[in-house]
């Protein structure tokens, strides 16, 4: 059976102690609840990225068929004014007189159709700048969220970082000059059971498993030597063997 002083197994259950804190910062660190708030707020701007780039896609389609609409009113127009303008410089012949004002009816005609096509892509452009400006209005709230969610994290995580590497010095001063074969027995069986390597017994009571040792085995963890490194029958701990269970003995 190994053997360590006794004071350095008392001394394992204050390195416990630590590694537990350890422990539990890391879980804080690992589920804050930032994270879930960051994963939620993630979710909803991929989920709207779509619909976004979609919306910006139509606007831009409608804006490129609106200026098109527009060259051509204009074009119609110009020639139409041109026309008038021949018209109304009076060196046409009556024939050719005749043959211009028929075909500014034509461009009139033409002129008013291509007018109502390009109010009608003037409205449907409206709609969708309106339907654009909720989507970025909506993903604009959700990165602002995001950016508050990203802040508490890395806020929450600096300060679990700085006690964390606080405890982790504690735990390096009460390790120094423990028994080397205990701590290295300690973290072997911590990495097996939990994180927990060592329990205090009180009351014939393992604080590891919470089970009462029977009578055989308590008997013989109190029958053993003080510098004898037991462990619990039941969880494989080591049972550090406080005054209050020594008394009891």
């Amino acid at each position: 059976m190994a053997t360590a002083p006794p004071e350095d197994q008392r001394r394992l259950l204050e390195v416990q102690a630590l590694d537990t804190r350890l422990q539990q910062l890391t879980h804080q660190r690992r589920t804050h609840p930032s994270l879930a708030a960051l994963a939620e707020l993630e979710k909803r701007i991929a989920d709207l990225h779509g619909s976004l780039v979609d919306s910006r896609t139509a606007v831009g389609d409608l804006e490129r068929e609106l200026a098109k609409s527009e060259a051509d009113v204009a074009q119609v127009r110009a020639r139409a004014e041109r026309d008038q303008h021949k018209l109304d410089s009076g060196a046409l012949s009556a024939k050719d007189s005749q043959a211009l004002v028929s075909e500014l009816e034509s461009l009139g005609r033409r002129q008013s159709v291509l007018e109502d096509a390009e109010l009608e892509v003037m409205e449907r452009l409206e709609a969708h700048q309106e339907s654009l400006a909720k989507v970025e209005a909506a993903h604009a709230d959700l990165v602002a969220g995001k950016e508050k969610a990203t802040a508490e994290r890395d806020a929450a995580w600096a300060e679990i970082d700085t006690t964390g590497r606080r405890v982790a010095g504690e735990r390096a001063a009460a390790v120094a000059g423990l028994d080397a074969g205990l701590v290295t027995l300690y973290d072997r069986l911590r990495g097996q059971l939990g994180g927990q390597g060592a329990a205090a017994l009180r009351g014939g009571r393992c604080e590891g498993c919470r089970l009462e040792l029977n009578a055989g085995d308590l008997a013989a963890v109190r029958s053993a030597a003080p510098d004898q490194v037991v462990r619990c029958e039941e969880c494989g701990r080591i049972l550090v063997r406080v005054v209050d269970d020594a008394a009891a003995a």
